[in-house]
Formats: structure tokens, sequence, C-alpha cells
């Protein structure tokens, strides 16, 4: 079966060029007998006709065989143009003197060139044809590269919807977070300065002292703004070396800080100089110890 496909495909390609050359052979032939039967015997005439004819037709043929060996020969292919040469000079010559049909024959007289050259593209065509499974592993690495190539594109495109997907969720997120942010801040700050305005008013301190335990010097803030905002950054290294203190040893701390300002720090102040010096405790420890300090030292002023 594919022997058969074979020879029907080779068939079709040199279809054009056996079909020129008959035509011009045919064409040479009518016009040796024409033009020489009125000087000489129709047999002669005919004579020559196929011996144009057959002369270049043998070199065609030798031309056919040597490049199906692979060969070429100079001297064959040069006879073989020589004689389509011929029979092209042979037709143009009996075109000019023909009377009154001039124009059709030299329409006409190009065919033996043109049968010559056909056989010389289908020579190429031949010298440069692949074989069936030459050409399926050709057309086997193309589908495969197209194939590469179209999961290379859906790849990328998957990716860039992934990363698409992700900065948007991201951004999103990201605006959620600043606007919690924002609003928390904004109620912050207005709490804050409402302490600041209620701790600024004297009526009010008095007011809230008055829950409280009273405070003798006027100096002396007489209560403390929560803490809120940056803390002084404690190192680990020196909060784990840091031994913990009793109650006492505390009080002692908290009491040599304030003894060395007057009028005495405030917590926020205490606190800082507390941990710069390398000690640690609890933030409701250390403020049970500065106002058992600030208690004594109010009682001891009084």
């Amino acid at each position: 079966m594919n022997r058969t496909r074979k020879s029907m495909r080779r068939l079709l390609t040199v279809a054009p060029a056996v079909a020129m050359t008959v035509v011009s052979m045919v064409l040479t032939l009518a016009v040796v007998v024409m033009w020489l039967g009125t000087a000489m015997p129709w047999p002669v005439a005919l004579v020559v006709g196929i011996g144009l004819d057959g002369g270049w037709l043998a070199t065609l043929a030798y031309e056919r065989r040597l490049a199906a060996q692979g060969d070429h020969s100079r001297p064959v292919t040069t006879v073989g143009w020589c004689f389509g040469t011929v029979a092209t000079a042979v037709l143009v010559a009996h075109a000019m003197l023909a009377d009154g049909s001039a124009a059709a024959w030299l329409a006409v007289a190009w065919l033996p060139l043109a049968a010559k050259a056909l056989w010389l593209v289908h020579g190429l065509w031949e010298a440069t044809a692949l074989t069936p499974a030459a050409l399926d592993a050709i057309a086997g690495i193309r589908q495969e590269a197209r194939d590469t190539a179209a999961v290379a594109r859906a790849r990328l495109h998957a990716d860039a919807t992934t990363e698409e997907t992700r900065l948007l969720a991201v951004t999103t997120a990201g605006s959620r977070v600043a606007r919690v942010q924002a609003a928390t801040a904004s109620a912050l700050s207005e709490a804050w300065a409402v302490l600041e305005k209620a701790r600024a008013d004297e009526s009010a301190g008095a007011a809230l002292t008055s829950v409280t335990t009273p405070v003798v010097t006027a100096s002396q803030a007489r209560w403390e703004l929560p803490v809120w905002g940056p803390v002084e950054p404690v190192s680990p290294v020196a909060a784990l070396d840091a031994p913990a203190l009793s109650d006492d040893a505390l009080d002692a701390v908290v009491a040599g800080i304030l003894a060395v300002q007057v009028p005495p720090p405030s917590y926020r102040e205490m606190a800082a100089r507390f941990r710069a010096a390398g000690h640690t405790a609890a933030e409701m420890r250390l403020r049970a110890a500065w106002k058992r300090c600030t208690n004594d030292t109010d009682t001891v002023t009084g």
C-alpha cells in the first residue's frame, strides 16, 4: 500500500514534465514534416523529425538515469539543452516563414525549452525529497514544539492570574487593616484627649482623688494617665539575667529613683529609669510599689 501510494505521488509530480515533453515532441515532429515535406519526400522529413525528437529524448533519459544514481554529467546536460535549442530554433524559423500565422507558431515555439526546464525542476525536487518517515518525524517535532509552547503559555497565564488574585487579596486585607487601625487610633486619640483634659482640670483632679488616697503636695501629680504609645525597649538578655525582686527590694529601688529628683518623677519616668537600670518587674507590682512609695513620701512630707 505504501509503495503504491508513493508511486502515485511520484507520477503526479512528474506528469507536468511528461505532458510538456510529449506536446513539444509532437509539435516539433509536425513542424519538421510540414516544413521539409515541401522540399523532400515526407518519409524523409518524418525521419528527420523523429531523429531530432529521439536525440532529445535519449539525452533526457541519460540525465534521468544519472540523477537516479545521484550523479551528474555536464556533457549529457549540454547535449540535451542543444537538442532543445535546435527544436526551438526550428519552430521559430517555421513561424517566421509561415504566411499569416507567425504569431500563433511563435506562441508555441518555447515548448521544447519549457519541457527541458520542467525536467530540471523535477530533478531538483527529487534531490530534496524526503521519505515518509522523515516527514512524519518532522511533523512530530513541530507538533511537539507547538504543544510545548501552548503549555508554557497556559502556565504563564495561570501564574499571572494567581499572582493577580494574591495581590488583590493582600491589598484588600491591607486596606481593611488600615481602616481598622485608623478607626482605633481615632478612638484612642479622642479618649486620650478627654483624659488629658480631665487631668489638666483642677476640679476634675480633686474629684478623682477623692475616691483614691489623697495627696498633700500640690506640686506632685494627683493621678497618672494610662500608658499608651511606644514604650522603652528592654533587652531580653538583661530581662532574663535580672533577678526577681521582692516587694521590699522593689520598694527600695523605686524609693531610690524617686529620691533622686525633687519633685519626684511621674510613674512613666520612674518606670523608664527602673528598666534602664537593668531591673525587671511586672507592671502591676511596679505600679503598686510606686504608689506605696509616693504615699510614704506624702505621709513623711505631711
